[in-house]
């Protein structure tokens, strides 16, 4: 077999360059797209996780409150006295907004911890004083340590002043050290000073590390725990982390590797059209004895070694793309999933080998098809050049492919993850190419041309219709996947719209800090008390989010505690909501509350609000929320502050009088605030260009999906025609004989062509439209827990279509044009 590649492909390959770069190409760059993205999210998951391990130190388990900032100071001492502990260390955790010279704000993750007793479970957080300062630093109520990314971002150094902001204030501390922890921006001050800032009293957690022969279950038991309070183990927090981005990481591969997919068929193309100039060779291989099952060997060894190429070099080119895109995107990719973090690269020997090994089976997927006519050639017929024609398709293959497709569609996800709706994807993508002999005949069972050039175009593509299959092959997966990506960005991009436009309904908001600030960068209630009393401003409404930890095992709930007069008029509703029943307090919930906590209306929830006990309250409706995919709860305002006492509000929003102008109002209300640059000022429109903006950045790999997959599409086209006409160039010269001049001979071509062409953009459109109603309505909700309504943009996706057609059939007539040249006319005489 080696000779033979040598002598055979080898050759070729010298000849065709180029066609073997595209096919190389095709599938390096399907391997790149894919690893890439496994190595970034691997390097950003493994620094996150390192990083939340760093913050969290090296206990066996932690004693935690579902309310942050919860945890009475009264709890430390009971299981510090506990005979099954060996050590405990009390911490209260602040997500804090740190300044910096020009300032910005910056997430910061502020430490409250006990010295003496932290470093035998996190040495990492063990302060470390400065060249000249006391061993008492660590004690001093306005001393902090920050980590080397903290001095980093904010351009500091030991002694310098860190700033934080408190409420519409500035907290000046002094910098007495560092902290060796990794990982996002932190900082560690005295756990005493901690609590008289910030919260009186109260814990985040209490590290613990258990005596010889104690566990878990023992302690909860010893210690009497309460339901509210929960035992977790230091892999949960990684795991949580892992699970915030799992659904956005695996889509992001399945995106990726769509590439690869369509990628496969270029390969099919190539080795077709490769398959086809060396059918003489072959043949004659074949009547000196080589067997079919050594001429398909051949052809698979050829898409082995293609497969091989591309993989090699895909993940070269993928390593080189994760690099670039950790040190300048910093491994978000725009899921917002790893904020403040710059992760190293970190490659994986075994994601390599899988990847690289998915490269080799798209290569020798395409390669399959051209195989087999290789092993079904006949010897004799072939070297004479008469090729035989491709077989049909068992009449069942279509149906069957998408009836199987469409039930995988209806099963529930595995794992938490949508991965039959996958299979149905590619099960109707299956289908649906099988389907294109079908739709051939279909359009062209009424047309009775009378002129020669389109009769003979007409009978040909119906005698040839079977082989439709092989030519349209990539038009109609390319299609269909950007018509599938065109109606699912559309769908979702016009949801996001109206959901902006249902949650932003006043004519200004202002903040003073954004997610994960706010335990200090916050709205105090003198302010929006001052300014509902400000000239120009109709009414104020306040808006408190805060986390939720309902269940230790997944990510925390987004607490929504905004004026909810009319829940119909005021949050963006799925149906009507019930009418509030008895005396708990009423609750509205996002959709993916209803999918991983069964909070359906009419039922009960009970929130950690930081009580004694959690509260029950009563769900009544479900919102629509795009901005918080694992569950976010809404409650009146007042009803949060009676049950809480917390009167802090992290956006107020402002309706002006109908006189009133919003520059006026802005500096009004930056008058009342002892630092006027803590404030931050939006309206509507603006916060609605930034959004949809994000969401278009987000989906920009989508776009370049279409046009590769499109672009693949197109020379597939063309190289399937490139192929039959090479084998047709005895059929073209008996045309020339007969009188038909290569004008004519070109435009049967293109007949051909526009007849294989438009019945696979009908295929493709209506297939892309059966893969849309899939990652639409079965993909999104199963992930990302949320819904949508399907939007077809019907002008872009005609354009699309009409595109495919004109190109598919000028590259059809394009590659007609050498086999019909003198070599067709003499190509009759071998015959003689």
């Amino acid at each position: 077999m080696i000779p033979l590649f040598r002598q055979l492909v080898l050759p070729e390959w010298r000849h065709h360059p180029w066609r073997l770069a595209v096919a190389v190409l095709s599938v390096a760059l399907g391997v790149a797209l894919a690893f890439s993205v496994q190595l970034i999210n691997r390097s950003a998951l493994d620094e996150f996780a390192n990083a939340a391990r760093a913050a969290a130190g090296e206990p066996d388990v932690s004693l935690r409150s579902p309310a942050q900032g919860a945890l009475e100071d009264a709890w430390f001492e009971r299981v510090a006295l506990s005979p099954l502990v060996q050590a405990a260390s009390p911490v209260l955790e602040i997500d804090a907004a740190a300044l910096d010279a020009a300032g910005q704000r910056l997430s910061l993750k502020l430490l409250g911890v006990d010295a003496l007793r932290v470093a035998p479970l996190g040495a990492a957080l063990m302060p470390v004083p400065m060249k000249g300062s006391s061993l008492t630093a660590v004690l001093e109520p306005d001393a902090v340590f920050l980590n080397a990314a903290a001095l980093q971002r904010l351009h500091l150094s030991p002694g310098d002043t860190l700033t934080l902001q408190w409420g519409l204030q500035k907290l000046p501390l002094r910098i007495q050290g560092t902290v060796t922890a990794g990982g996002a921006p932190l900082a560690v001050m005295d756990l005493s000073a901690a609590q008289t800032r910030f919260a009186s009293g109260k814990l985040s957690r209490v590290d613990i590390r258990l005596t010889g022969g104690a566990d878990a279950r023992a302690l909860r038991q010893a210690l009497q725990l309460p339901d509210g309070l929960q035992l977790a183990e230091p892999q949960a927090a990684a795991q949580k982390v892992s699970d915030l981005s799992r659904a956005y990481r695996v889509n992001l591969t399945v995106l990726a590797l769509v590439a690869l997919f369509v990628g496969g068929f270029l390969v099919f193309s190539v080795l077709a059209l490769s398959v086809a100039q060396r059918t003489p060779q072959l043949a004659l291989l074949g009547v000196l004895g080589l067997s079919a099952h050594q001429r398909r060997g051949l052809v698979l060894a050829e898409s082995a070694a293609i497969g091989a190429l591309g993989s090699v070099l895909g993940l070269a080119l993928g390593t080189a793309l994760a690099a670039g895109a950790l040190r300048w995107l910093a491994g978000d990719l725009g899921g917002g999933y790893f904020p403040g973090i710059a992760p190293r690269l970190q490659f994986s020997g075994p994601a390599a080998l899988v990847f690289g090994a998915l490269g080799m089976v798209a290569a020798l997927a395409g390669g399959w098809w051209p195989a087999r006519l290789a092993q079904q050639m006949a010897p004799a017929q072939a070297i004479k050049g008469l090729g035989g024609s491709v077989p049909a398709a068992p009449a069942w293959r279509a149906p069957a492919l998408l009836a199987l497709g469409g039930l995988m569609a209806l099963a529930p996800p595995v794992a938490g993850l949508p991965l039959p709706a996958y299979v149905s994807v590619a099960l109707l993508l299956l289908g649906g190419i099988t389907c294109v002999p079908a739709a051939v005949a279909l359009l062209l069972a009424r047309l009775q041309p009378r002129s020669a050039l389109p009769l003979l175009a007409v009978q040909r593509a119906r005698h040839e219709q079977h082989a439709a299959s092989v030519a349209m092959a990539g038009v109609v997966s390319s299609l269909a996947l950007a018509v599938a990506l065109t109606v699912m960005v559309a769908s979702f991009r016009n949801g996001v719209a109206q959901w902006l436009d249902a949650v932003l309904p006043a004519d200004l908001y202002v903040r003073s800090g954004t997610q994960g600030q706010g335990d200090t960068a916050f709205l105090p209630p003198e302010f929006v008390t001052a300014a509902a009393r400000v000239q120009g401003v109709a009414r104020a409404d306040g808006l408190r989010v805060r986390p939720l930890q309902l269940d230790p095992a997944r990510p925390t709930v987004s607490l929504v505690a905004r004026p909810l007069a009319d829940a119909s008029r005021d949050l963006p509703m799925l149906g009507r909501p019930l009418p509030p029943q008895g005396t708990l307090p009423a609750v509205y919930v996002s959709e993916a509350m209803v999918d991983l906590y069964g909070a359906r209306p009419g039922t009960t929830l009970k929130l950690p609000l930081g009580g004694a006990q959690p509260v029950q309250v009563q769900v009544l409706g479900v919102w629509r929320d795009y901005a918080r995919q694992f569950g976010a709860v809404a409650m009146e305002l007042r009803d949060y502050r009676r049950l809480t006492g917390d009167a802090r509000v992290n956006d107020l929003a402002l309706w002006l009088a109908p006189d009133a102008s919003a520059d006026a109002v802005q500096e009004r209300l930056r008058a009342l605030s002892p630092e006027a640059g803590l404030l931050e000022f939006a309206l509507p429109a603006q916060i609605r260009g930034i959004s949809l903006g994000i969401f278009d950045r987000s989906f920009a790999v989508t776009y370049y999906l279409q046009a590769v997959a499109i672009g693949i599409g197109l020379f597939g086209i063309a190289a399937s025609f490139s192929a039959q006409v090479m084998a047709r160039r005895r059929e073209f010269g008996l045309l020339a004989h007969l009188g038909f001049t290569r004008r004519q001979v070109v435009a049967v071509v293109g007949g051909e062509g526009a007849a294989w062409t438009a019945a696979g953009a009908l295929v493709g459109l209506g297939l892309g439209l059966l893969v849309s109603v899939v990652l639409v309505k079965v993909v999104n909700p199963q992930s990302f827990h949320w819904t949508m309504e399907l939007l077809l943009p019907w002008s872009r996706l005609g354009a699309l279509c009409a595109a495919v057609v004109a190109a598919g059939t000028l590259t059809a007539a394009f590659s007609a044009r050498a086999a019909a040249g003198r070599d067709a006319v003499l190509a009759v005489k071998e015959d003689w």
